[in-house]
């Protein structure tokens, strides 16, 4: 039996990244829910690795209740101060401010359209688009542009491009990975 070909980037030593990877990355994403967690956690990975932010992911999830917007949206300055002392998670203040606001913005926005699942896949309407070797794309520089309006922090387009790969709306799988669309 052959071994499954991934992505170069995929740590094959890390059995979460290998997981995150096969099971993940790159799939439509449709629940709200998770599409806020992605949207924090590419958020708090700003200047790290992606592979840190998911070695603390259950750390992240325990942290931010499960990643309930709503929850999120009402944290307190004690709530705030209390993240700032989670040794598992990334204690970045301007991260953390930023994860409280956004969590309103999403919940404002998710009010708007019915849904984010509903407004972020509308950039599209609902198609996936196929490309890599990329960072950002005119797709990601709007999807920015739009959120930095409504106010959201850490949403830049590099950001964004990852967050797009991660829900699936732009699949980035290598030619060859098992996982690409022009494998299967």
């Amino acid at each position: 039996m052959s071994e499954k070909i991934r992505c170069r980037w995929c740590n094959l030593n890390n059995p979460l990244y290998v997981a995150y990877h096969d099971e993940e990355w790159g799939r439509p994403e449709h629940n709200d829910r998770k599409l806020f967690e992605l949207l924090i956690l590419e958020g708090f990975q700003a200047g790290l690795s992606w592979e840190c932010i998911l070695n603390k992911r259950a750390a992240f999830r325990a942290a931010f209740d499960g990643f309930d917007p709503v929850v999120v949206s009402q944290y307190t300055d004690a709530k705030i101060e209390a993240l700032m002392q989670d040794k598992g998670i990334v204690r970045n203040r301007r991260k953390i401010t930023s994860a409280v606001k956004n969590a309103a913005i999403f919940r404002a926005i998710a009010a708007e359209y019915g849904s984010f699942d509903a407004y972020i896949w509308g950039f599209t309407q609902g198609q996936t688009i196929r490309e890599n070797d990329r960072t950002t794309s005119a797709l990601s520089d709007r999807v920015s542009k739009d959120l930095h309006r409504r106010g959201m922090r850490f949403v830049g387009s590099t950001i964004m491009y990852s967050y797009l790969q991660a829900i699936g709306v732009i699949d980035s799988h290598e030619d060859g990975c098992f996982m690409s669309i022009n494998h299967q």
